[in-house]
């Protein structure tokens, strides 16, 4: 076998990384570290540069999509923008919050985007039957809210929200409310939520998208809510639109600040770890997901592409850890509720507890950027990974030393994993 000169492995290794670059560059799908990732602490939103969100999943984060497109472009999307730019001036989160800023600039003006999954106090007055953990002071309200500003000059604003349920297998039916123009209902199957776009645009409906255009000069705004439960009611104005996206961003910056981080440069991006840990996090269970997604290639163009929507033993460990490091208390009573009653344990679990985990391949998508098989579901939970047992001490370890004591029903569990 040849064996190449040190000088041309050097040289392979940038070419392959331009090639890969050069790739992206011709790809429809954006770079995957380009996406925004927007929670709520019970589902996750990915949010393209272009202003697409391309990922949705409702109602709980290993639910089927409601948009899909970073895994197929045809897979349901919503865009909020301007008519004829795709590419931002600029895009952040506001420091120390999941809400996500874009700025546009277009040849006649510029605009300024605010996308969140909003947060707010508690409003529940029934029991929720998918809480195990204690609800806290917040919850959240089940909605994706843009807010849009235009700062300077004049701008085209389009709106194109296209759902299509299932993972991209059942269209949405579009009709409107009693608030007419301003709002509609995207329905699909009876087992798939329904969507209601509120708007201070103007809707019409065509096929499965709900379209809106208006044109925007300095001092004007606008927003857009979607949501999928009753209760609470979307915003009807910009107004409330624009309070509830502060509230929320406050509700990151006071959890943020319970956080033990030094004053050091590197404290925005300890700040930003701990908030996409909790951002991944599904508050009802206190289960820690692997990732918001699935099906992302590990290599593009590769087969090795796995449904992490799950919670790992050993993934959870280890954020316990950052977390606890970090000086925040987080849930570990998750590991107890699941594998409390097994005589052995799974690497891994459902958000909601469930331990079978049946894999199945979507042979409609065409995966990112052509990596296929698109898969849900993980055949990994049958697998025998020892480590688990030595996770779980660690777990036990972490979550007693902030404590100090340990509750009487996860003792038959740590005595079987001794």
């Amino acid at each position: 076998m040849d064996v190449p000169y040190p000088e041309a492995s050097a040289r392979a290794a940038p070419a392959a990384a331009a090639a890969e670059r050069d790739a992206l560059q011709r790809s429809p799908f954006p770079p995957i570290a380009g996406y925004g990732f927007l929670s709520d602490r019970e589902v996750g939103a990915l949010v393209a540069p272009s202003g697409n969100v391309e990922w949705l999943c409702l109602p709980r984060p290993d639910d089927p999509s409601v948009f899909a497109a970073m895994l197929d472009r045809a897979a349901g999307g919503f865009r909020l923008g301007p008519a004829d730019v795709a590419v931002p001036a600029g895009r952040r989160y506001l420091p120390g919050t999941m809400v996500l800023e874009t700025t546009w600039q277009t040849r006649t003006g510029w605009l300024i985007v605010r996308d969140a999954l909003t947060v707010g106090p508690w409003y529940s007055t029934e029991r929720l039957k998918h809480y195990k953990r204690p609800p806290g002071d917040h919850e959240a309200e089940h909605c994706l809210l843009r807010t849009v500003k235009c700062v300077n000059g004049q701008v085209e604003l389009a709106l194109n929200c296209e759902p299509a349920f299932d993972y991209g297998r059942v269209e949405a039916q579009w009709e409107y409310t009693d608030l007419g123009y301003r709002q509609g209902i995207a329905k699909g199957r009876t087992a798939d939520p329904a969507l209601r776009l509120t708007t201070s645009l103007r809707l019409a409906f065509e096929g499965r998208s709900a379209h809106a255009y208006s044109t925007l000069t300095e001092g004007d705004s606008a927003f857009a809510a979607l949501t999928w439960t009753d209760e609470p009611s979307p915003p009807l104005t910009f107004e409330e639109g624009a309070d509830r996206m502060w509230r929320t961003g406050n509700y990151w910056r006071e959890w943020i600040n319970r956080g033990e981080f030094p004053d050091h440069p590197w404290r925005i991006f300890l700040q930003r770890s701990a908030l996409t840990l909790k951002g991944l996090t599904y508050v009802p269970t206190g289960a820690l997901l692997a990732a918001s997604t699935t099906s992302l290639p590990e290599t593009l163009g590769g087969e090795r592409n796995w449904d992490y929507r799950y919670s790992w033993i050993r993934d959870s460990t280890f954020a316990l850890w950052g977390l606890y490091t970090l000086g925040f208390d987080y849930f570990f009573y998750f590991i107890a509720d699941a594998c409390g009653e097994e005589d052995d344990l799974q690497p891994m679990y459902a958000v909601g507890g469930e331990a079978e985990l049946e894999e199945h391949t979507l042979d409609h998508l065409s995966g990112y950027d052509g990596a296929r098989p698109v898969r849900i579901g993980n055949a990994a939970y049958k697998q025998k990974q020892n480590d688990v047992w030595g996770s779980l001490l660690d777990s036990v370890y972490l979550h007693t030393r902030s404590r100090d004591h340990l509750e009487e029903r996860v003792w038959p569990l740590l005595k079987r994993a001794v």
